[in-house]
């Protein structure tokens, strides 16, 4: 059916894609967004001058739709605005497309979620001053802990049963944290522990169990801010090491006080 075959275009965009590579300057921005369940990563990098995007590169390690999505939208934010590149939607690149396989469509969603962190990344490197760097000694409010609390953000789990199979972040607070990441982590396999250390401070048994099991620890990593609707379903967080910053797909946030 055709609902499940790809377009000519997809294919012509996944065999030959446009603007792969990246980009270097002050006038850089880089949007990066990554899928610890699937595995798929997606960056973009967009130059932009007078309020328009003069160039933009991708990189992606992912299927061929995903490749085919991010060169489409390359070519469909070239010399827009921020303000109007911000506004192209996932239908617009499906369309742009004729079309995508419905088991698919997620990868035209992670595509304009990259371009935005682009965009938004920009934005925020205008407002600081130039001489503002950023510090892993800094402390941070987690923006968004309030909006979400109890709608995806948690202090306690009090049933286990509600995280079943869903995608779970669980935040470096010592001991306990660890312990509740691999109780989780029996209900679903999509548990993700954030961490700024180089290595997790527990006890060495309680360590060999984290390295055993399925749990993807992000060492010398932060998070910043939870985004969503209703409820939660993206996180940005901030990679110490390389100094920079991304947004992850989750369902639940588990910040143990």
């Amino acid at each position: 059916m055709k609902s499940t075959q790809y377009s000519d275009k997809v294919l012509n965009h996944f065999r030959n894609p446009r603007n792969v590579g990246t980009l270097e300057g002050d006038d850089v921005a880089k949007g990066k967004i990554g899928n610890p369940v699937c595995g798929d990563i997606m960056e973009f990098y967009i130059r932009v001058k007078d309020n328009k995007i003069v160039d933009i590169k991708f990189k992606t390690f992912g299927c061929g739709s995903a490749i085919a999505t991010a060169s489409m939208i390359t070519e469909l934010a070239m010399g827009r605005t921020i303000d109007e590149a911000l506004k192209i939607t996932r239908k617009d690149v499906a369309d742009e497309l004729n079309g995508l396989p419905p088991i698919k469509m997620h990868c035209s969603n992670l595509a304009t979620d990259a371009l935005r962190d682009a965009i938004n990344n920009y934005k925020e490197k205008q407002k600081a001053k130039p001489t503002e760097k950023k510090t892993q000694s800094a402390q941070r409010t987690i923006t968004g802990v309030d909006t979400f609390l109890n709608h995806g953000v948690y202090h306690t789990v009090e049933d286990m049963s509600t995280l079943k199979d869903k995608r779970v972040m669980v935040l470096d607070t010592g001991k306990k944290s660890v312990e509740l990441a691999l109780e989780i982590a029996q209900r679903t396999p999509r548990v993700v522990f954030v961490t700024p250390a180089k290595e997790i401070s527990v006890p060495p048994a309680l360590n060999t169990k984290m390295k055993q099991s399925d749990i993807k620890v992000l060492r010398e990593s932060e998070l910043l801010e939870i985004k969503g609707l209703n409820e939660v379903e993206q996180v940005h967080i901030h990679d110490l090491n390389e100094e920079e910053e991304y947004d992850l797909f989750v369902d639940a946030v588990i910040i143990l006080q």
